[in-house]
């Protein structure tokens, strides 16, 4: 006999999640209210890891910086996907080897493309 999906069954979970909602509100206005309310010169200048604010944050910044660490997150995400691969390399057999070899080049096609629009080049 298989188990039906009410309603009901849901009950539990939205109670949880309405007590979870409620205890960070109740928080924050709690803080909010409670808390000291001395503002100071020093309290509203921006602090950035203990060095003094030097020249606009709103300086630009080269697009390169942007599109290497893209780049790096990408292709770093795709060395994750080789692990398991690695680890069941003997179990999976030569279908793994052939999928591995597909994923591969797709990865080395994707480098390649990069390569030749001159995203890392930083002339």
């Amino acid at each position: 006999m298989e188990a039906q999906s009410l309603p009901v069954n849901y009950l539990p979970i939205i109670i949880q999640m309405l007590v979870a909602v409620g205890f960070v509100v109740t928080t924050m206005l709690a803080t909010h209210k409670l808390g000291p309310k001395r503002v100071t010169a020093d309290k509203l200048t921006p602090f950035e890891s203990g060095i003094e604010v030097v020249g606009n944050a709103r300086t630009p910044v080269s697009i390169k910086y942007f599109l290497v660490a893209i780049l790096f997150v990408l292709f770093d995400v795709e060395v994750i996907f080789m692990y398991p691969w690695a680890v069941n390399f003997k179990a999976m057999g030569t279908d793994g080897l052939i999928e591995m070899f597909i994923f591969m080049a797709t990865l080395l096609l994707g480098f390649i493309y990069v390569l030749k629009k001159g995203a890392l080049n930083w002339n």
